[in-house]
């Protein structure tokens, strides 16, 4: 009688091919080895399969690198000049095959600067190709490749909690569907920037002061410039988070927050936006009056301004802590109630255990009675609901 286990080898192991003496085609041998070519037709298609992916995977990783590469290059001296410590000691950091960022701090007014790069994935011709045919359906959905400058503003610096923000409109349904924030505002036209951008602002009062000239720096102008319209997203000033908070942040945890996102520029025109980098390093020192700049004064005067914070009206002051005092107030009466639901929940959860226990030590008979009995009292609660309709 056969061993088993050899017969369960025997059944997965390969037939030994047949080589036929009729073949005439193109073959390779060596020792008991033989190689037929023409045997081999699927395994080819197979075989360039991978090695097309294979292919499309390491070019997609290496322009992608190259692409934010060359961005960071044509910036360094900017960052270099802002920041004592304007990049990490080994550079551009790759978080992934589409994703890197650069981490910079040492200046005035900002505890860090967060630059990241999302790039489309071209190391994934599935992914790829998903989102091309994906666009073809779906005419809001546009995927670009992204650089967001997320500037992590000191709580020293005289910045008032506000929720400020200039939008490219052709961007203005994804950024409200992605930022919680940017609900506190309403949305307006502002004269003096391209009828592409529209400002999203708690209170006119910041637009007006936010806008308008600081010395040498004139946010309207440096928007409409046609160089720098093409690339500009978004520009935010902000002090809640992105998404919903469950709870009242604590101060302590509270942060300020100006982000600018820009669509990456080609290899041809990486330099196209320095110009918008620099004025948002001037934005940044006027609304916290650090470096001789601020509302008020410009860096010509050789004196500093106030900051946004005292430049806005008595009456906006007292509006925007109103409406953060109520959105804490909102917070923890939901995180009450939940709470509450949850013991309620787990009550009925525990008191429905209890009963099924007391069941289960009782008879059949006492069983079916006390089923009788819920189903009785269930009918007569139905009833009375429906003579109270």
């Amino acid at each position: 009688m056969a061993n088993p286990l050899t017969q369960l080898l025997a059944s997965l192991s390969p037939q030994t091919p047949v080589l036929s003496d009729d073949y005439d085609g193109l073959e390779y041998r060596w020792k008991m080895f033989a190689f037929r070519p023409a045997l081999f037709k699927n395994e080819i298609f197979f075989l360039g399969a991978v090695l097309t992916y294979v292919l499309f995977h390491f070019i997609g990783k290496r322009v992608n690198a190259e692409r934010a590469h060359k961005w960071y290059k044509a910036h360094e001296k900017l960052y270099v000049s802002q920041f004592s410590k304007p990049v990490q000691p080994h550079g551009l950091t790759k978080d992934g095959n589409s994703d890197s960022f650069v981490f910079s701090t040492g200046r005035r007014a900002v505890n860090y600067l967060h630059t990241t790069f999302s790039l489309r994935p071209r190391h994934d011709p599935f992914q790829y190709i998903f989102q091309f045919l994906y666009g073809l359906i779906e005419l809001d959905f546009k995927v670009v490749d992204q650089i967001e400058l997320d500037f992590v503003l000191k709580d020293t610096a005289n910045i008032p909690d506000c929720v400020w923000a200039v939008v490219a409109k052709n961007e203005l349904k994804k950024i409200k569907d992605k930022r919680w924030d940017l609900t506190f505002t309403r949305t307006a036209d502002k004269s003096g920037l391209p009828a592409s951008l529209t400002v999203m602002s708690e209170f006119a009062d910041i637009t007006d002061n936010l806008l308008k000239p600081h010395g040498s720096l004139s946010l309207s102008t440096v928007l409409s410039d046609p160089a720098v319209l093409p690339y500009f997203r978004s520009l935010s000033l902000t002090d809640q988070p992105r998404t919903r908070p469950l709870v009242p942040v604590p101060a302590s945890q509270r942060s300020k927050h100006l982000i600018l996102s820009l669509a990456l520029p080609p290899s041809s025109a990486t330099t196209a936006t320095i110009p918008l980098i620099q004025a948002v390093f001037n934005l940044v020192d006027v609304i916290s009056a650090e470096g001789g700049w601020g509302i008020g004064k410009g860096p010509s005067t050789g004196k500093g301004g106030v900051g946004l914070n005292p430049s806005l009206r008595p009456e906006t002051r007292t509006k925007l802590k109103k409406v953060r005092e109520e959105l804490d107030k909102e917070l923890k009466e939901e995180a009450v109630k939940e709470k509450k639901e949850e013991q309620a929940e787990e009550k009925a959860a525990a008191k429905k255990k209890a009963e099924e226990e007391r069941l289960s030590r009782l008879s059949a008979a006492d069983q079916k009675k006390e089923l009788e009995r819920e189903k009785k009292r269930a009918m007569r609660k139905t009833q009375g609901k429906l003579k109270t309709r």
